[in-house]
């Protein structure tokens, strides 16, 4: 027979059939807890989220994206949202994002792509793979490389490693820093090709590996000329040493 609930339940006992003895299984009243004690009300991204109230603008970052495609620069600018602001649950969210140019050819599609992502902000839950779709584009017309020797895909993967960057400024994602042996490892092979490349004795190769970071620091790419593009971190730093393909800026090694 169904039974109608008016109150609120606020505990529960089990009768054991075989003694008949009804004992207290449990209680939302804990005599060892005060009564006052209130949950954390926790607060998270979803879609209905408004700006704070008071709160006419939200922090965040702009970054200019210049191309040899265009002499016209982007701006993208990513605003973020403090939720649980002063609490132990404090955590920063994108909220919207806005790219700005003075060529109106890349208008139509960078509008629809800032509603869509803004969109996809405030859905919450994570949102980093949209780093990883906008870097996955390639242009049919060949990208470019940047200052560094990087190779971008195309304006929308540049827009992507962008992005990729404000994650990693407010905690979204962890940095992929090198850690000071693998960047000692690297000064050392950038030294030990430069200097056979140019004939240097032993001597002058030690003055190399004390300054290597200013080794190459007249070229463009701040590596060989010789090297070829690594397919692991997209940098033109791949160079053969020992018989084996090595990359100067991230250390992959084709031999392991």
């Amino acid at each position: 027979m169904a039974v109608q609930i008016s109150k609120k339940i606020v505990g529960y006992q089990v009768k054991d059939k075989k003694q008949g003895q009804v004992t207290e299984a449990s209680s939302t009243a804990s005599a060892s807890e005060p009564a006052d004690k209130k949950t954390a009300d926790i607060i998270r991204m979803h879609e209905k989220l408004e700006r704070p109230e008071g709160m006419e603008c939200l922090e965040g970052a702009t970054y200019k994206i210049r191309t040899p495609l265009d002499d016209h620069a982007l701006y993208v600018t990513i605003n973020d949202i403090v939720l649980n602001l002063g609490t132990e649950h404090e955590v920063r969210r994108p909220f919207e994002i806005f790219i700005n140019s003075k060529n109106m050819d890349h208008f139509q599609w960078i509008v629809a792509l800032t509603r869509v992502m803004s969109a996809v902000f405030r859905k919450g839950g994570d949102v980093t793979f949209l780093s990883e779709e906008l870097q996955a584009v390639f242009d049919p017309k060949g990208g470019y490389f940047k200052p560094g020797g990087r190779f971008v895909p195309s304006i929308v993967a540049d827009i992507g490693a962008v992005v990729e960057h404000h994650f990693k400024r407010i905690g979204l994602l962890e940095p992929d820093e090198l850690s000071e042996q693998h960047q000692l490892m690297l000064k050392e092979k950038r030294a030990e090709f430069e200097a056979r490349e140019s004939g240097e004795t032993d001597s002058v190769r030690m003055t190399l590996n004390q300054g290597a970071a200013n080794v190459g620091a007249g070229e463009d790419t701040g590596y060989p000329a010789s090297a070829a593009l690594c397919h692991k971190c997209s940098t033109k730093a791949l160079v053969l040493m020992d018989g084996c393909q090595t990359c100067l800026a991230c250390g992959y090694s084709k031999c392991g």
